[in-house]
C-alpha cells in the first residue's frame, strides 16, 4: 500500500475556496427563487380555487337541467 501524499496547500485553498464559494452562490440563488416560487404556488392555488368553483357550478347546473326535464 502507496503511503498518503502531502496535498500542496495552495491546491487546499483552492479547494475550500472553490467549497465557499458554491455554498455562497447557493444560498444567494436560493433566497432569489424562493420568493418566487411561493408567488407561482399562490397563484396556482388561487387558479385551482376558481377551477373548482366553476366545476361546481357547472355541475349544479346539470344536476337542476336533470331535474327541470
Amino acid at each position: 500500500m502507496v503511503p498518503p501524499v502531502e496535498v500542496s496547500p495552495l491546491i487546499k485553498l483552492g479547494r475550500y475556496s472553490a467549497l465557499f464559494l458554491g455554498m455562497a452562490y447557493g444560498a444567494t440563488r436560493y433566497s432569489y427563487l424562493k420568493p418566487r416560487a411561493e408567488e407561482e404556488r399562490r397563484i396556482e392555488a388561487e387558479e385551482k380555487k376558481r377551477q373548482d368553483e366553476l366545476k361546481r357550478i357547472a355541475r349544479e347546473l346539470a344536476e337542476e337541467d336533470s331535474i327541470l326535464k
